[in-house]
């Protein structure tokens, strides 16, 4: 009888089998993060389709908007320690103090941190774009 019922349940609450992403969906996802981390190694994203002007985020753009995430945080007093200035005297000195610049863009599930979100949220808009770009450039 407990075997019926533990049965009954496992039933019950079974989750639906995952769902696979379309093909295209892989490919966006994709180049979201191979743009992201091109923006995170200090270089711009940039393309361009057929008949249209050229789209991207260059690098100026993504330093501007880490800038802007991190000052919102201190303006909203999320951040408790001195963070900023030991990131300045670090810097300074030439030396990189990843605990204090971690301190100051927050947590992250991303796989590529903080920063890769900060990169997607600016790259999403143009991702649609870039995949057609992409396949007007295979097309050649």
């Amino acid at each position: 009888m407990n075997a019926a019922l533990i049965a009954q349940l496992n039933y019950e609450n079974r989750q639906p089998p995952p769902v696979s992403e379309s093909p295209r969906e892989d490919a966006r996802a994709e180049w979201l993060y191979n743009a992201a981390e091109d923006l995170l190694r200090g270089c711009g994203v940039s393309f361009q389709r057929r008949m249209h002007k050229p789209q991207g985020v260059t690098a100026e753009q993504f330093a501007l908007a880490v800038d802007e995430h991190v000052n919102a945080r201190l303006a909203g007093c999320e951040i408790h320690t001195s963070a900023l200035g030991w990131l300045v005297i670090t810097a300074g000195r030439g030396q990189v103090d990843k605990v204090a610049a971690a301190e100051l863009l927050g947590d992250s599930d991303h796989p590529l941190g903080k920063l890769g979100e900060i990169a997607e949220v600016l790259l999403k808009p143009l991702a649609n774009d870039a995949l057609i770009a992409k396949a007007e450039d295979d097309e050649l």
